[in-house]
This record gives structure tokens, sequence and C-alpha cells, in this order.
């Protein structure tokens, strides 16, 4: 990929990484959960979050979407390095969580078995020995999680400071309306912050940058809808004025 392509489709890119990982975090987080009450996680989501190298999975797409987007900008900031770090930690450790669970799965029912089993003295102490490696991987899938969760953490307060320079990125605003349910769900008690930070003193902003970018998709109703949203709260504004103009001339053709 050319640096000008890439620089091109950077609003894309920027909409990309933060909607996978919102998906991303919530999907880990409820294998989380089930690992806090049960002691477990499911195989089979770590391996589809991860994917394969001719098929790659959501997390793997957002590691690499990560790296296009914050190795690639004119000038290089340090929330970028950090988010570009971080989103790559999570990949890497999350590879590591997925081996563990595999060891607990194909195997731990295995050894237990072979507790109960007829084997030689010798080969029962060694059995018995090698049960312990495979115990200790719920050590080691406990700490993954903590640092996982770390990293999580320290992702959803980068995330705003990055997004402060994009809040013209109507992609952006876009997801951020049409997610918003996802997005306070992953940044949970930061989510005023986060558009607070983007949007400063025009919360309005995002409602018509989503519209406008629903109304260009030809997706006129939603438009509307971002255009009721941002009249509640800044009905004064030139920028709404504007936009429900146009949006309430389409009703008018509509409905002639």
């Amino acid at each position: 990929m050319s640096k000008a392509w890439i620089r091109q489709k950077k609003p894309e890119f920027v909409r990309d990484v933060v909607r996978d990982f919102c998906l991303a975090a919530q999907a880990l987080e409820e294998q989380f959960r089930a690992f806090d009450e049960y002691g477990r996680l499911t195989f089979e989501v770590l391996r589809d979050l991860l994917g394969e190298e001719n098929s790659k999975g959501l997390l793997w797409r957002l590691k690499d979407t990560a790296h296009h987007l914050f190795r690639n900008e004119p000038e290089a900031r340090k929330v970028g390095q950090f988010l570009d770090w971080g989103l790559g930690y999570i990949f890497h450790e999350t590879i590591k969580l997925k081996e563990d669970a595999y060891q607990q799965r194909e195997y731990g029912p295995w050894f237990r078995e072979m507790q109960t089993g007829d084997l030689p003295q010798e080969e029962h102490v060694i059995g018995q020995d090698l049960y312990q490696v495979v115990l200790q991987t719920r050590q080691s899938m406990e700490r993954e999680i903590k640092r996982i969760r770390f990293i999580m953490y320290h992702c959803r307060r980068l995330f705003p400071i990055y997004l402060a320079a994009h809040r013209d990125n109507m992609l952006l605003a876009r997801l951020l309306f049409e997610q918003n349910g996802l997005v306070r769900q992953v940044f949970g008690a930061g989510s005023e912050a986060l558009f607070a930070t983007v949007y400063a003193d025009e919360p309005e902003r995002m409602y018509i940058l989503a519209s406008q970018s629903l109304r260009l998709g030809g997706w006129m109703e939603d438009a509307a809808q971002a255009v009721e949203e941002a009249v509640k709260i800044g009905a004064e504004s030139d920028f709404v004025l504007h936009e429900k103009e146009i949006v309430d001339n389409w009703k008018k053709r509509l409905s002639v």
C-alpha cells in the first residue's frame, strides 16, 4: 500500500479502528466475565477473533489497520504510537490466551482422567508432574486477561485524545451516532469524556456530520433522525439549521 493511498483513506481507517476496537473489546470482555465466573474461556471465540494469515479475524484486522493508520501519519503523534503499540499488544496477548485456553480444553480433561487410571508408579508420578503445568495455565490466563484489560483501559483513555483532531470526520461521526450503544458500553464511564473531548463545545456537530454522511449515502430517514438529535442540543446553530433545511426539503418533496 502506498502512503498516499493510506492518507487518502485516513477517514475510513480512523472509523474502522474505533469500530473494530469497540467490537473486539465487547467480545473479549464477554469472555473475561465468563472466566471470572466459571474459570474458563471459549477457545473457538478466541480463535475466530484472531483468525489466520489467509483469513484474518477481527483482532488481526484491527492490528493491521492500526499499523496503516498510526505509522503513516505526516506528523507522528505519541498518542497514535501508544495506540498502535497497545492494539498490537492486545492481539499478541490474545494469541497466548488462545493457546492456554486450548491447553485447558484439550489436555485438562485428559490429564484428570489419567490420574484415576491404572498406570505404573513411575508413569503416574510423571503424569502428576506434567499435570501441574496444565493446571498453571489458569494462572497464565489470569495474568493475560489482567494485562489485556489494563491495555484496553488505557486505549479508552487514549482514543479521545487522538480523535479530537478528527472532529470533522463524517465517517467517525456516523459511527458514533449509529453505534452509540456499543460505544457507550465499551467506554462506559468514559463515554461522556469521549464525546466532550472530540466535539468540545459543539456536541451537535457529531449529529450533523453523521446526517451529512447518511444523506450522501442515500439514507435520508436515518439522516433525519440525526438532525432531530442535533436540534435538541443546538437548535440555533447555523450548522444545524442548514442541514435541517436540506433534510426538511427532502421531506417536503417526499410528501408531494
